[in-house]
């Protein structure tokens, strides 16, 4: 009856520390959502015509495309490294996501597109709003 009760404790103490593992390491190894509200005012000239204006530290970048105007998320939607800008897209160091321009996604392992943010015009300049 003895080695029965050692052995239940032993089986509930393992199941107890997989479980409290498994959650340790998901923690660690999905992304975060990033919460933070921050509001970028920037000059209408910084911004080159067809091109993107890099913000590394608060990981964004602000694109004019077409005419439109508007800000991107330079966190990977896969596991959260900061993706580079290039002139053809999006592209993440880490695990060689590629998104659009738009921040669509053209190729895994990513499967979410990169998040917009809202982009005010006004007469002092350009506010990006990241909430």
């Amino acid at each position: 009856m003895e080695s029965i009760g050692k052995s239940r404790r032993h089986f509930l103490t393992t199941l107890v520390s997989g479980i409290a593992g498994l959650l340790l390491l998901r923690r660690y190894l999905s992304p975060q959502p990033g919460k933070r509200a921050v509001k970028l005012t920037l000059a209408k000239a910084d911004i080159p015509a067809e091109g993107a204006l890099v913000y590394r530290q608060a990981r964004i970048a602000v694109i004019r495309e077409k005419g439109e105007l508007y800000a991107l998320d330079l966190v990977c939607t896969h596991l959260g490294c900061t993706v580079s800008v290039t002139p053809a897209g999006l592209v993440c160091p880490c695990h060689g996501s590629r998104f659009d321009r738009q921040g669509m996604v053209n190729k895994g392992p990513a499967d979410r597109p990169l998040k917009r943010y809202g982009v005010e015009v006004s007469d002092d300049g350009i506010i990006v709003l990241l909430a």
